[in-house]
């Protein structure tokens, strides 16, 4: 499933990943405490993640449930990423990550390993 999220609504859905099945009330309890939305504010978010499909309303209170996974959400923002910045080629986006960053031993072990599995 490919839904394409904004910045604001993967605020909605990183509450739900982080907690699970959550009321709207407690989502936008969070969130004014991180953000300061106002409730009107995530409820009419929460109601676009509806629209989508990216997550299901069940009641009764108005529980909130991910449809949408975080991988899959990450997979689609680094796909759209790659072929905006990089024309495609994902070892270019390798590339420029490794070479901005200074990485330790266990990060290169780590990705020395996620290569060798690609194979």
């Amino acid at each position: 499933m490919q839904i394409k999220l904004f910045d604001s609504e993967l605020k909605i859905m990183d509450v739900l990943w982080k907690n699970g099945n959550t009321t709207a009330k407690e989502i936008a309890e969070k969130l004014k405490e991180q953000v300061g939305w106002s409730k009107t504010t995530t409820y009419t978010l929460i109601r676009r993640c509806i629209d989508k499909g990216a997550i299901e309303r069940i009641e009764p209170n108005f529980v909130c449930h991910p449809l949408v996974t975080i991988e899959q959400a990450r997979e689609l923002e680094t796909t759209e990423l790659i072929n905006k910045m990089y024309d495609g080629a994902a070892d270019q986006l390798v590339a420029s990550i490794l070479g901005s960053k200074n990485l330790s031993p266990e990060e290169i072990e780590r990705l020395k390993q996620l290569v060798n599995n690609l194979e």
